[in-house]
């Protein structure tokens, strides 16, 4: 996809998307348009990909189903069920959902592609399909994400601004997200554009269903490759592998090197205030599922995304589905206060708990 640009903050609701590519199929966001009129007794099919990472069960759903009660009424269920990592699991939690009637779904496929033909059987059973932070193909209504090649252009230019002179001194480790998440690709993509000319490469990996465990060892491979005297930083493209891959970098005795990450997840916060990691992209959750609750109410009961959704996007099988991307900001120990502690995403409390404390203390996080 084509993107325009977005300013990195946290404020605005909608940016500029400009879709391009070849589409096979056209029409997104046609079941407004078809679907029977209902009203606020719905019943919402809610899929997420996995819970290795701490956002899905702690943030989306509890903030989905807020907003699904507050558009309705309090009259609107939400049915959820998480495929835990597992393609074929999420296409049979569609097939159960179609089966049960759901009005709607918002899915979050673990596989873009192998959920495309579980979209369109809840297309053909008259459900439309809200895309929810990835892109899955198929014949989706609407979707909602972050912009994710800005993502990894923020994770990026943390880095060089971390290494600073020292950029070339060394060799960076970049361990990407899954191959099978169309976001990893383009999270790479960002990071890539910013990286490529400015530092040396030296191992590369796409780190099989963004599993902790097998960041830690891609590490000790590109450890013990490299030696541990050439690597000055670590790209992760998220906090869980960012955890996996400190901890090999500390079993080898590489300390104070900047490793990225993203989620801003709670340890990945509290490793940015004792400075074992550098930084996260910090994505504000509430922003992107109320619009994911709002873009699936509507659509349930018949109603136009023309208000909500300003801006298209491609899909490699379908044309001109309703958008909204959400700006994302670049997570420091400078800007905790004003950014997840302002948002009521965690309290000085729970981050400066136990060990904590003393580094919560020096960085004035009180």
């Amino acid at each position: 996809m084509r993107r325009a640009a977005v300013a990195v903050a946290a404020g605005a609701m909608a940016v500029s998307l400009a879709a391009c590519g070849s589409a096979k199929e056209s029409g997104g966001g046609d079941s407004a348009s078809s679907a029977p009129a209902k009203g606020d007794d719905i019943k919402v099919g809610l899929l997420l990909p996995e819970n290795q990472t701490a956002r899905y069960e702690k943030f989306d759903k509890p903030l989905i189903e807020k907003k699904v009660k507050e558009l309705t009424n309090g009259k609107g269920e939400v049915v959820y069920a998480n495929a835990k990592q597992d393609a074929s699991t999420q296409n049979q939690q569609v097939d159960t959902m179609v089966t049960n009637k759901v009005d709607v779904l918002i899915v979050d496929a673990v596989d873009s592609k192998a959920i495309a033909g579980s979209v369109k059987k809840a297309k053909d059973a008259g459900i439309p399909v809200v895309a929810y932070d990835r892109l899955a193909e198929g014949p989706i209504d609407a979707y909602t994400s972050f912009d994710n090649e800005t993502v990894g252009k923020t994770q990026g230019e943390a880095l060089l601004k971390a290494l600073g002179s020292k950029a070339k001194d060394g060799q960076i480790v970049m361990m990407n997200g899954s191959s099978t998440d169309p976001n990893a690709a383009q999270f790479k993509s960002g990071a890539h554009s910013v990286l490529d000319g400015k530092v040396n490469i030296g191992r590369e990996y796409d780190t099989k269903e963004w599993k902790p465990e097998n960041a830690n060892a891609n590490m000790e491979g590109a450890i013990s490759a490299l030696g541990k005297d050439k690597i000055v930083g670590v790209y992760s493209a998220n906090d869980g592998m960012a955890g996996g891959i400190i901890t090999a970098l500390k079993a080898a005795g590489i300390d104070d090197i900047p490793v990225t990450g993203q989620d801003a997840e709670l340890a990945g916060v509290q490793r940015i205030v004792t400075g074992e990691q550098y930084m996260s992209v910090y994505k504000p959750y509430p922003q992107e599922a109320d619009v994911a609750a709002e873009m699936a109410v509507a659509l349930a009961q018949g109603k136009s995304l023309d208000s909500l959704a300003k801006d298209k996007v491609d899909s490699p099988t379908t044309n001109g589905i309703p958008s909204v991307l959400v700006p994302v900001v670049s997570l420091t120990k400078d800007n905790i206060n004003d950014t997840v502690i302002k948002d009521g995403i965690y309290t000085v409390n729970e981050i400066c708990a136990g060990k904590y404390k003393a580094a919560c203390d020096e960085i004035g996080l009180k």
